[in-house]
This record gives structure tokens, sequence and C-alpha cells, in this order.
């Protein structure tokens, strides 16, 4: 057992929380997360999350996405021997920087995108650090957690962090060097200070902090449409600009965007930015006003209903946009009977239109947040 059994019930005094939130169902959603998306076949005698309906890609491949929500999660609920394995088959895929290769084969003997994933890297160093402080020492690893965490930080800064014409700017992984590009719900600015915490490279990673909440705020302009509702664009340039990042990718409010909100609310909870306060404040307000009962799972960022058209039908809808925007509402107590609305959704566990892997992480996640159970554990 480690330092910080689950429960926790560490709720922050910035947060509201819903009414009927418990332990317990987190407790189930992660049983049932386990049941369907961790695996050991193609793990090369470890584990891994599989994607088994994803509609972009190989079905039952692996992202390193999941990979590191797996992590995060797994050391929120004190499973040390998920979290090993998990981490032990992330490093079967190191690419030429050291980060785990994006996207690889369900038989595990190929990586089918070479590039890291900056959401995933960033994620996985933050589980790391959270393993220090949850079980010390180095667990089935050849290394400490803490050894692994310095290194996969180091690896973050050097390699998925602009040190040229965007100076502090977050890029979308280590093949991105040198392009005008920002992901909004790549940037999670509570890791940052943690890492330059951990790192040493406070003020670098300050600058990551800073340079992140600007192009948010860009992004959300009178010209776009989004001045007031806080949908970001799902990409965008330095100056908050959407670009179409890659052929075919969209740029409206979609299944990436709808992160920030969880982000920021946990920027908010653990170290009480303003920054993140007003860009909840913002987003918050749609979302309520259309009901937590009526999310969809898209938006131009006007916030015209966009559903992904490639959404099996009937929707029952997805996790990652009712569960996220009910955690963001949680910073006003104004939105408590939304903040209950979201909740009753998400214990449902029936939120995983377009990709089961995606919405059962998130419908875990949203949990834990919900219930004061996902914490910055303290050293």
């Amino acid at each position: 057992m480690g330092r910080f059994p689950f429960p926790h019930d560490l709720r922050s005094s910035r947060l509201s929380y819903p009414t009927a939130a418990s332990a317990e169902d987190a407790q189930l959603a992660f049983l049932r997360l386990k049941d369907d998306i961790v695996v050991s076949d193609g793990a090369r005698g470890f584990l891994r999350t599989r994607r088994p309906d994803t509609p972009d890609g190989v079905p039952n491949s692996t992202v390193s996405e999941g990979i590191a929500y797996g992590m995060i999660i797994a050391v929120m609920f004190d499973d040390q021997p998920l979290f090993d394995a998990l981490w032990q088959y992330a490093l079967c895929f190191l690419n030429v920087n050291g980060l785990m290769s994006w996207y690889i084969a369900p038989d595990g003997s190929q990586a089918l995108g070479s590039g890291g994933a900056t959401d995933s890297d960033e994620d996985m160093a933050w589980a790391l650090v959270m393993a220090h402080r949850q079980w010390g020492g180095r667990g089935a690893l050849g290394e400490t957690y803490l050894s692994h965490a310095q290194r996969q930080i180091d690896r973050v800064w050097q390699f998925e962090v602009d040190h040229q014409d965007y100076d502090g700017m977050l890029i979308p992984g280590d093949e991105w060097r040198g392009q005008n590009v920002f992901n909004p719900s790549y940037f999670a600015p509570h890791q940052y200070r943690l890492f330059g915490e951990v790192s040493g490279n406070r003020d670098g990673f300050g600058r990551v902090v800073d340079r992140g909440y600007e192009i948010v705020f860009k992004s959300l302009s009178e010209a776009q449409g989004n001045a007031r509702n806080g949908l970001v664009p799902a990409w965008c340039n330095a100056a908050g600009t959407p670009v179409e990042a890659f052929p075919g990718a969209m740029t409206n409010y979609q299944t990436d965007s709808a992160r920030l909100p969880f982000r920021l609310a946990q920027d908010f909870a653990y170290h009480g930015d303003e920054r993140a306060r007003q860009y909840l404040a913002l987003v918050s307000r749609f979302f309520a006003d259309i009901g937590a009962d009526q999310i969809g799972d898209g938006y131009e960022l006007s916030g015209k209903p966009a559903p992904d058209p490639r959404t099996p039908q009937p929707n029952p809808g997805s996790a990652v946009f009712v569960g996220c925007a009910a955690v963001g509402a949680q910073h006003d107590p104004r939105y408590q009977a939304f903040i209950d609305a979201g909740y009753a959704r998400v214990r449902t566990g029936k939120l995983l239109a377009r990709s089961r892997y995606y919405n059962h992480c998130w419908t875990v996640l949203s949990l834990l947040m919900l219930s004061g159970n996902l914490v910055e554990f303290p050293e």
C-alpha cells in the first residue's frame, strides 16, 4: 500500500462538488475500464490500453495517450502493479528522443507513428512524480520513479517546448519543432509548475505557463465568434488563429478541445490561478446554458453544434465533453445544479460515444476529480 491509499477524499476549498459524489462511483468506473481496455496481449509481457473501436486508426491498437491516462488513474487508485506494467510497455517503444512513439500496432510488433505526443508525455511525467510520492523507490522498474520522472521532464522541456521563435510555447510533439502550432487541450499548467519544482527549472516552465495562457485567451475573439463562450479551437498558432495542423484536422471545439476545462480546473484547484478562473467562467456559462443533458460531442467556435460525423448513431454522449464541462464548472458554486446533473450522467458509465477507450478514461478521470480523488500528492 502506498502513502496515499484510495480513496483520498481531499477536496479543494476552491471547488464545489456534486451533492452525490462518491469514491465508489470512481472505483466502479475504474473496474469497468480495466475489464474492457487493459490487456496483456500484444504488450510484450506487460500491460497496455487498447482502442477497440477507434474511428481513426487500427482497431485494438494502443496510443501513448491511453498509457498516460492509465498511469494517472493507476497511481490515484494505488495500483502499483498496473502502473509499473503500463510504464514498462511504454519503455518498449521509445523513439530517438527517448519519448514513447504515439501509435503502436495491436500485436506490439512496431510503432505505427514514431513521434511523441506532448499531452501523453507530460501526463506520463506528472504520473511518474506522483508514483515517486505515492510509493517511492523503483517498484518493478530498473530505476527509481523519480529518476524516470526527471528524465521524462527533461525530454518534454528539450523536445516539446519551443525555445526559438515562439519561446516557451508548448508544441504538439517532438517532431513539430520549428512549427507555429499549439494545441490548447495539451496545455496543463499545473503540471509545468510541478515540473519546474522537480527539475529546478522554475523560470523556464513558468514561461510555458504564461505563454500557454496567453495563447488560450488570444484564441478567443469576436472575429471567431468565441470571445464569450470559451470554445477554443482544436489547433491554433501562437497568435490564437485556428490552423489545420495536418490534412483533415478539425479546427472546431472537438474531442481534444473538450479537455481544456478539466486541465484548467486542476490549475485553479491546486494553485488558484486567476487566469484559469477567468477562462472557466466563460466556458462554464456556455455549457450550463445548454444543460448537462443536452451537451453534444462537437461545436463550431461560434457555439453552433457540430457533432463528429464519425460517431455512430444513436449517440449516447461523450464523457470527455460532459465530464470535463462539469469539472470546469466546479470553480463556481452557482453552477451546483449543472455539476450535479453532469455527475449524474457521467457516473452511469454509458457516455462512450465514438471511442470506448477514450471515454472510459475520461469517465474515470472526471469521477476522480468530481469526488475529490484526483489530487497532487505532497512530497
